[in-house]
């Protein structure tokens, strides 16, 4: 589920569900299936994902939503706080308005 040529204008309830895949893909589905996660879930307290994790992450959000979604370079623009309190609700908002 890693590529897709140019995603149509989805909604964030349409991302999420994409986004809890690739966090399946990344963590795997043993970590996942005791996991609720939702928009609220964060990165590193909810779901515990380290750097190595996010990169990952960020490379499937990249692959599959396309060039527009500079996700690394969102990022560079939070201080280390604003990062850690990132939850996929944010990730969703951010990717639905690239699209």
């Amino acid at each position: 589920m890693d590529q897709l040529t140019q995603p149509a204008k989805l909604s964030e309830a349409e991302i999420l569900p994409i986004l809890k895949q690739f966090i399946t893909e990344v963590i795997g589905e043993e970590f996942v299936e005791d996991l609720d996660i939702t928009a609220a879930s964060s990165f590193t307290k909810d779901l515990e994902m380290d750097s190595i994790e996010i990169v990952a992450f960020s490379e499937k959000v990249k692959n599959y939503f396309g060039k527009d979604i500079d996700f690394t370079g969102w990022l560079s623009n939070m201080d280390l706080d604003q990062i850690i309190s990132l939850n996929l609700g944010d990730i969703t908002k951010y990717i639905q308005s690239c699209l």
